[in-house]
């Protein structure tokens, strides 16, 4: 026990010492790239910009010191914190981007949203008055050093208000590179998410772990008359950033009611459950996913003209590419032409946001896909330069309007649209003798549809859900962790039905959009289902590529009244969602599982037909899915020969 002690404390001291030695590390490389920013820029910090309503937001501005010129500007607007000064620290915070873009000529504006950090107001989520980037793109465009163009960028809730606000149409708002831009997409064609809040009318459940750390309606502000010197002195101590108590999200997301989960983690009242006055329409867990108050905020949706140039980025495991490319689409299809031929994207093998955390063996989850790396930096630069500071467009007229990365073959494909042209569609049946619970039934894939209907049937109990394993997420703090995992462990549960089919002896690529009908029928009133699309290895790993689910009361529409299910009556339902390009090797299977639930990825239905965000009690549900004969439960593949 002596010996362990003694090993345990200087495991500590080591580790204390290595921390110590990387930390004054980050302090000098970081104090060098202020000293590199101040050498060449002329910094302007806390600069507390008027929006109509009086309410100020607070801008840091790094410009060329050249003032006989004018300049483009690449303006980040962000919830998330941007102080200059890392409080923890005691250091300045990484500039790098900051120092980049004026070296590249550029100005460069950062700008906290509404309600947060120094910026004055209440935050509502993608309900901050659009507005306020109306106000903001105006003012930086009227300032003597800008050229009058302006260009946004930035990743996740740095990116989702770049849409709406394009949409307004101010003329200094020239283009846009939004990534990983989900939650800022409201309905778009058949998708009526609502940022990322439902799948198939299920609550996204990231959600609830994202607002217990943005819902700050009650904290400390400077008085309005703070000269900017003191909000500068100030920042170096305070920068404002809560510190929320830590939260096990696994468990925390179990609790019932689906509404008091944030107070039962001891989290702050806010838009999410409560009424607040800043909401555009009351809680948001108690919405429709046809609400009009999703039509209120800050969404885009595609009633709304987007019409400059956009630089659209994406990524196979993030939570929300389905309709992310269905927005991009839906722009290419409805601008004016010369500007639908000015819409570019690209689509990367990684989790939300990581595009430039691919490496030369680029790991997501457990799944390598090799080297994903691009030339991002240069890609956006190149675009602005063109832009935004007039140059060539060359460079930009030999690019594809879409790049996209085919995991299983690890390669950048080059296509004029998504899906690629020359993808053809694969349909494959869902057949059984009745047994396919599992990986061991006789669930199975087949080319022609069975003449006979035998129905699978499990039963979905609310309180032992199918727990979410990897999968296209974000932002679940400790609950999921994103990306592909081996499925398995799933697969041995009888509440999941499993349906393969044979090796493939050449291998196939499939790259769009696939589209899962169902034949189903329950006990319950209503009922979910779900589906996931899986890359089986000869070794019989299996890995997942996309999931969906449907909430059954909105099978008819989104817009239509809620309907409910008649007990043993087979209702068809297709799955809304899904979407990869993978290689499936030689010897490779394609798997779809079907269940009713993927926790804590999506709320569970409590199948009581109910509202399901304030109950307690839960009711089994005899489930059946039903292949066969008139019931032709099918998977559509779109299929890409090389």
């Amino acid at each position: 026990m002596k010996f362990a002690f003694v090993f345990t404390a200087a495991t500590f001291s080591l580790l204390a010492q290595i921390q110590r030695t990387t930390d004054a590390q980050v302090i000098e490389a970081r104090h060098e790239t202020e000293k590199k920013l101040q050498a060449i820029a002329i910094v302007e910090r806390k600069i507390m910009v008027p929006m109509r309503d009086g309410k100020r937001m607070a801008a840091d501005v790094y410009r060329p010191k050249d003032e006989s010129k004018k300049y483009p500007i690449i303006f980040v607007r962000t919830p998330y914190n941007f102080n200059f000064w890392d409080v923890k620290l005691g250091a300045p915070r990484d500039l790098t981007a900051e120092l980049d873009a004026v070296k590249r000529g550029y100005a460069f504006v950062e700008m906290n949203e509404r309600g947060h950090f120094f910026s004055e107001g209440n935050y509502d989520i993608l309900g901050a008055p659009l507005t306020d980037g109306w106000d903001a793109i105006e003012w930086m465009s009227k300032q003597p050093w800008s050229n009058g163009k302006v260009g946004t960028i930035g990743c996740s809730s740095t990116a989702e208000w770049q849409l709406a606000v394009a949409a307004m149409g101010h003329p200094a708002f020239t283009t846009m590179i939004p990534q990983g831009f989900g939650a800022g997409v409201g309905r778009v064609g058949g998708y009526y998410e609502q940022g990322n809040w439902y799948r198939g009318g299920a609550f996204q459940m990231l959600f609830a772990a994202w607002i217990y750390g943005q819902q700050n309606q009650v904290r400390p502000m400077f008085p309005p008359n703070t000269p900017q010197q003191e909000l500068i002195r100030a920042s170096r101590m305070f920068d404002l950033a809560p510190q929320m108590p830590p939260v096990d999200w696994a468990k925390a997301l179990a609790h019932l009611p689906v509404m008091d989960i944030i107070k039962a983690a001891g989290g702050p009242d806010g838009i999410y459950a409560d009424r607040m006055e800043v909401s555009t329409g009351g809680a948001m867990i108690k919405r429709e996913p046809n609400d009009p108050a999703w039509y209120r905020g800050g969404l885009w949706h595609d009633d709304q003209k987007i019409d400059i140039p956009g630089f659209w980025f994406m990524s196979w495991y993030d939570v929300s590419v389905a309709p992310n490319l269905a927005a991009y689409n839906h722009v290419r299809k409805t601008a004016r032409p010369e500007v639908a031929n000015r819409q570019y994207a690209i689509i990367a093998p990684t989790l939300h946001c990581a595009f430039k955390r691919a490496k030369e063996d680029t790991i997501v989850g457990e799944r390598s896909v090799a080297d994903a790396r691009l030339e991002y930096d240069e890609l956006t630069y190149g675009w602005f330069d063109h832009f935004i500071k007039g140059g060539d467009s060359k460079v930009i007229d030999k690019w594809p309007k879409v790049r996209y990365y085919t995991m299983g073959s690890n390669q950048w494909h080059a296509s004029d649209s998504w899906p690629p042209a020359e993808a053809k569609p694969l349909t494959l049946y869902l057949s059984s003798s009745g047994k396919a619970n599992s990986v061991m039934g006789d669930g199975a894939l087949v080319a022609s549809a069975p003449t006979a209907s035998r129905p699978d049937t499990f039963v979905y109990d609310p309180m032992n859900p199918v727990p979410s394993l990897g999968g296209n997420v974000c932002c679940t703090g400790n609950a999921v962790a994103g990306g592909a995992f081996d499925q398995r462990k799933n697969e041995a549960r009888a509440d999941v039905l499993v349906y393969t089919s044979d090796p493939f002896p050449d291998g196939i690529e499939v790259s769009g959009t696939i589209d899962v009908t169902l034949f189903v029928s329950s006990d319950a009133k209503d009922t979910d289902f779900t589906a996931k699309l899986v890359d089986v290895y000869p070794d019989g790993a299996a890995y997942n590529l996309d999931e969906t689910i449907q909430r059954m009361r909105y099978r008819d529409g989104y817009d239509k009244p809620p309907v409910w299910m008649e007990k043993g009556k087979v209702y068809p339902v297709t799955l809304s969602g899904l979407t990869t390009s993978n290689w499936f090797g030689k010897g490779h299977r394609i798997r779809l599982e079907i269940s009713s639930s993927n926790f804590p990825r999506f709320d569970r239905n409590l199948n009581t037909g109910g509202r399901n965000f304030d109950e307690v009690k839960t009711v089994l549900a005899r489930n059946s899915v039903h292949h066969g004969g008139v019931h032709s439960s099918r998977i559509v593949l779109p299929v890409v020969k090389r």
